[in-house]
């Protein structure tokens, strides 16, 4: 169990540009998982990753978008705005991208904690990517 207690606050610059192209903003990690606010510009396409070993849950903040998702068999694209919540199971391939004017944003729990640059590899997307 961990001995310490961390706090973040939400930083105006990111922390990382994530694999697919988005902004990471680190929010806190434990031993089974970690926290980051994903932003993704206006007008904004993501590179379409999959991961090697993890699995997600997203929460959408701000701005609207489309969340396209591919696993085995299964295939499709979620409107995403405020509210709505989506998985990301381990080996999904995915993308997204932002129509509104205003930047799309998301706070996604990652199960185990992100392990390092290895852990999401390029699929082929639906969308042309735009970062």
């Amino acid at each position: 169990m961990p001995t310490d207690f961390a706090t973040r606050h939400l930083g105006d610059a990111p922390d990382a540009i994530a694999p697919d192209g988005s902004e990471v903003r680190l929010l806190g990690a434990l031993s089974r998982g970690s926290m980051a606010a994903f932003r993704l510009a206006p007008k904004a396409v993501s590179k379409a990753v999959a991961h090697r070993t993890v699995e997600e849950i997203w929460f959408f903040t701000a701005g609207h978008g489309r969340m396209w998702r591919r696993l085995a068999s299964r295939e499709e694209i979620t409107e995403v705005a405020p509210g709505v919540s989506i998985t990301i199971p381990t080996g999904t391939h995915f993308q997204f991208l932002c129509d509104g004017g205003e930047p799309l944003e998301a706070v996604a729990v990652t199960m185990p904690p992100w392990p390092g640059d290895e852990e999401a590899y390029a699929v082929p997307g639906i969308w042309e990517p735009t970062v």
